[in-house]
C-alpha cells in the first residue's frame, strides 16, 4: 500500500506480541522481588491457550548502545556493559549511577536483559509506525534515567519508545501509566513537550514519592509544564473507582489530545495480590484500561511494568494478549482454563508468604473476582481536579 506522499504503508492486520528466552533464565537475584518468572509464562500461558502462533511472535532485538544513547548518558550505559562483563561495581559508580544498590542490584545480564526490553520496545514503535498493535510485557519500566537506575528500572523503554514514534514522524503521543508506582521517569523526559502528555494512575504517597523526590512529584497538581496529569489514587482503590476515573479522567484527557499513538504501561502491581502496593483493582479492571485504549489512535504499543506476584501478574498480561486479539472482552472473559494453562500456573513457585497456599483460582481462571466498591469522594475530586485546565 502505498501513501499520499508516495511512502509505502506498512500498518498491522495483527498484533504483534514481543519476547525473548532471556527472561526464562534471566533473575535479578533470590531475595529480590524480580526473581519471579514473568514474561516467560505469559509466553507459556498464551501458547497452552492457543492464542500466541507463531506468525504474532517476533524475538526481541537487543538495543545497542547506540539506540539507547538516544536518551541515555553514553558513559552510564559503558558502565553496565563493563558491571555485566565483570560482575562487579565500584563504590564511585555505584554511588554516581545507582547500580549495584537501592534495589537495583548487579546480576549476569545486567545489560543485557535491559536493553532486550528496550529493543522490543523500539521495534514496537518501528513496527507500528504506519499503524497497528504491538504487545512488549518486558517493557514498562518507566523509573529509569538518562544517568542512572532507579526502582529495578536500568534503562527506560517507555522512553525509547515514545522518541522513536516522534522521529518516525507521529505528531502526538498520549501515555498512560496504571503502574502502582508513579510514572516519574517518563514525565521528568517529556516535561513541557507539548507533543507527549503523560497521564500517571498511583497509589497515593508511594515510593518514589515517599522518597523525597520532588522531581515529578505525582502529585494531582504536578503537571510538568503542562505535558503531564497525575491521578494519585488512596489505598483500596478498586475497579469501580477504575472505571470512574477512566470515564470521567482519562478518556477525556485523551480525547481532548487527540493522539496519534498511544502507550500503554500495564504494571501489575496495582492489584489486590500484589505485595508491593495497597490498592486493591482486579485484572479485570486493568482489561478495562486496554479496551478503553485500543479505539483511541491508529497506533498502540502495550507494554508490562511492575507486578511481583507470579500469578497474578501471568493471569493479567495474559489476559491482555487476548483482549488485544479479541478472544474474549472485558465483561465476558474465558471461563475455567484448560489443563495445558492450568499446568503452567500450577508449576510456578514464589516464596513470598501469599505463595504458601495460593487461592485455587490462581490455577483455574484466568479472570479474578470483580472487586466493586462506593466511588469515594476524594476520587471524585481527583477526576474533576485533573481536567481542568
Amino acid at each position: 500500500m502505498v501513501g499520499s506522499g508516495g511512502s509505502t504503508i506498512h500498518m498491522l492486520e495483527t498484533p504483534r506480541f514481543i519476547g525473548s528466552e532471556i527472561y526464562r533464565r534471566s533473575r535479578y537475584g533470590s531475595g529480590h522481588p524480580l526473581a519471579i518468572p514473568r514474561v516467560s509464562t505469559v509466553i507459556d500461558l498464551s501458547r497452552a491457550l492457543g492464542w500466541l502462533p507463531d506468525d504474532q511472535y517476533l524475538d526481541s532485538p537487543v538495543a545497542s548502545p547506540e539506540e539507547l544513547a538516544r536518551f541515555h548518558d553514553r558513559d552510564y550505559i559503558a558502565a553496565l556493559v563493563e558491571a555485566e562483563a565483570s560482575q562487579t561495581v565500584g563504590r564511585d559508580r555505584r554511588q554516581r549511577y545507582n547500580i549495584g544498590c537501592n534495589g537495583n542490584p548487579v546480576f549476569p545480564e545486567i545489560f543485557r536483559r535491559p536493553a532486550t526490553a528496550c529493543g522490543g520496545s523500539l521495534l514496537g514503535a518501528a513496527l507500528i509506525r504506519d499503524g497497528g498493535t504491538v504487545y512488549n510485557p518486558a517493557g514498562g519500566t518507566h523509573h529509569g534515567r538518562p544517568d542512572r537506575a532507579s526502582g529495578f528500572c536500568y534503562f527506560n523503554d517507555p522512553v525509547l519508545a515514545i522518541l522513536r514514534l516522534l522521529d518516525q514522524g507521529v505528531r502526538r503521543v498520549f501515555y498512560l501509566d496504571v503502574d502502582a508506582h508513579h510514572g516519574d521517569g517518563v514525565q521528568a523526559a517529556f516535561a513541557g513537550d507539548s507533543r507527549v502528555l503523560t497521564v500517571s494512575l498511583h497509589e497515593a504517597g508511594r515510593w518514589p514519592m515517599a522518597g523525597g523526590d520532588t522531581e515529578g512529584e505525582g502529585t494531582a497538581a504536578d503537571r510538568a509544564g503542562g505535558a503531564a496529569r497525575n491521578l494519585p489514587v488512596p489505598p483500596g482503590f478498586h475497579d469501580d473507582e477504575m472505571a470512574f476515573l477512566l470515564d470521567r479522567a482519562v478518556l477525556p484527557l485523551a480525547e481532548a489530545f487527540a493522539p496519534d499513538a498511544v502507550v500503554l504501561q500495564g504494571g501489575a502491581d496495582a492489584l489486590d495480590d500484589d505485595p508491593q502496593s495497597k490498592l486493591a483493582l482486579s485484572n479485570r479492571a486493568i482489561w478495562g484500561v486496554v479496551a478503553a485504549m485500543r479505539t483511541l489512535a491508529p497506533r498502540l504499543l502495550v507494554l508490562g511494568g511492575g507486578g511481583y506476584n507470579p500469578w497474578s501478574v501471568a493471569r493479567c498480561w495474559t489476559g491482555v494478549w487476548g483482549l488485544l486479539n479479541g478472544h474474549f472482552q472485558p465483561g465476558q472473559p474465558p471461563g475455567r482454563l484448560p489443563p495445558p494453562a492450568e499446568a503452567v500456573l500450577r508449576d510456578l513457585r514464589w516464596r513470598h508468604s501469599k505463595g504458601r497456599n495460593p487461592p485455587d483460582h490462581w490455577f483455574t481462571s484466568l479472570a479474578d473476582p470483580p472487586h466493586a466498591g462506593p466511588v469515594r469522594p476524594e476520587v471524585r475530586r481527583l477526576a474533576a481536579q485533573v481536567v481542568q485546565d
